[in-house]
């Protein structure tokens, strides 16, 4: 069967989020449309979680087995992926599946465009309450111009045309910041970006994200190499402000790890789903009073 675009999902002990990602994602799916995940061999349950949606064909492609890191994992999704056009899904993260529909059905339009980007909503479990907007256009209007020869952006919103990968390649593993060069690399090499000014996501940054042990050392290292490699002059936060709510409560998890397992630091079942439905009530009224539109 032919799809127009693959989810992607990459998971590794992150059953209470699976649960509400793939209640909306499931609900919210249509025929010419691909699931595919890829576990981290879990042990809290989602293997098992999985492997039924697999058995019951809600799902179209799974695998579970250990990975050498985020990007390999990623990587994998992005091979076994069969439709036109791939979308990243965070298992922790909020998805407008009709803003996305939008990108998709631009990119299918327009099959010159590579890559789609969008502004996102943000929030973390800390502080749930607020939600903020984070827009790349200024720089991505920057680098239409030629003022600047690269820019970051998370690639939670991205959506990237599978036929592209030969030219932009996969994630580089050596990177624990894995999105924020493979931005810096897509807009160096000059791919043809799309920005959609909706929001196709809302970031909500949880307990037990890959960025909680990364140092300030690999940051500094990793940001000097992407900076080398790509001219890239920073824009005044150098890795991306998504990244950066990222770490900053991962990094609040892991100062607790050697005494709170990370379940503890969750709201309760019943409370997570609640919230999470906020949430995705709250994106969708964003993007219904907003007067979107495409830039390329």
């Amino acid at each position: 069967m032919k799809f127009d675009i693959s989810y992607i999902v990459v998971t590794k002990n992150r059953l209470p989020f699976l649960k509400i990602l793939f209640e909306q994602l499931l609900s919210n799916l249509k025929e010419d449309e691909e699931v595919v995940v890829v576990d981290g061999n879990s042990t809290d349950g989602s293997k098992e979680f999985l492997q039924n949606l697999y058995n019951e064909k809600k799902i179209h492609q799974f695998i579970s087995e250990a990975d050498r890191n985020q990007a390999h994992g990623w990587n994998k999704a992005m091979l076994m992926a069969k439709g036109i056009i791939i979308k990243k899904i965070i298992d922790d993260d909020v998805h407008d599946y009709d803003a996305i529909r939008n990108c998709c059905d631009y990119m299918l339009k327009n099959p010159k465009t590579d890559v789609c980007i969008s502004n996102s909503l943000q929030c973390n479990l800390t502080n749930p309450q607020i939600i903020t907007t984070e827009s790349r256009l200024p720089w991505f209007l920057k680098w239409k111009s030629g003022t600047i020869n690269t820019f970051s952006f998370g690639d939670v919103h991205m959506l990237i045309r599978r036929s592209s990968l030969s030219y932009i390649g996969l994630y580089d593993t050596q990177f624990k910041m894995m999105d924020w060069e493979y931005s810096l690399r897509i807009s160096f090499l000059k791919a043809k970006i799309a920005y959609y000014t909706g929001c196709n996501s809302l970031s909500v940054a949880t307990p037990g994200n890959v960025s909680s042990t990364a140092t300030a050392k690999l940051f500094k290292y990793e940001g000097a190499i992407g900076q080398l490699k790509y001219n890239y002059p920073g824009d005044g936060s150098e890795i991306s402000l998504y990244s950066h709510i990222k770490i900053a409560i991962g990094k609040f998890i892991y100062r607790f790890k050697n005494n709170l397992q990370t379940e503890a630091l969750l709201p309760l079942e019943d409370e997570l789903v609640k919230l999470y439905n906020l949430y995705y009530q709250k994106l969708k009224e964003h993007n219904s009073s907003y007067n979107w539109e495409f830039i390329d």
